[in-house]
């Protein structure tokens, strides 16, 4: 039973991070803005792909670790990757973003992926 429940938080949760890479690479502005600290009209879009090519890479890196590496091996994935979401609280609590959009969004993500790498861990 926790099985499934652990490995599919955990694809559920890779994919999602392809899906922000995408949007980021597509849709830089509305992806920064609903990050939590708009982009600015006259700013640099490398940053804005420079995310999107992370978060997709990051996406995929976990999805391939699900499907050949042992439960351990994606558990620290996990705990590790919890560190992006807790670093983008961070950056959105000191660049002018909402609370809501820190702790909501970034902290919560945060929240979920160390509660799938304890799952992980588990197996």
């Amino acid at each position: 039973m926790l099985s499934p429940l652990a490995y599919g938080l955990a694809v559920l949760i890779s994919l999602l991070v392809v899906l922000i890479g995408v949007r980021f690479l597509l849709q830089p502005e509305a992806a920064a803005a609903g990050y939590g600290v708009p982009a600015k009209p006259d700013g640099d879009r490398a940053y804005l792909t420079i995310k999107g090519l992370r978060d997709l890479a990051y996406g995929l890196l976990g999805l391939a670790l699900i499907a050949f590496a042992t439960p351990t091996a994606v558990a620290w994935y996990m705990l590790i990757g919890a560190l992006e979401p807790l670093g983008d609280t961070v950056i959105v609590l000191r660049h002018g973003g909402t609370k809501a959009a820190a702790f909501g969004i970034h902290f919560a993500t945060a929240v979920v992926v160390l509660l799938d790498a304890v799952l992980l861990f588990a197996l």
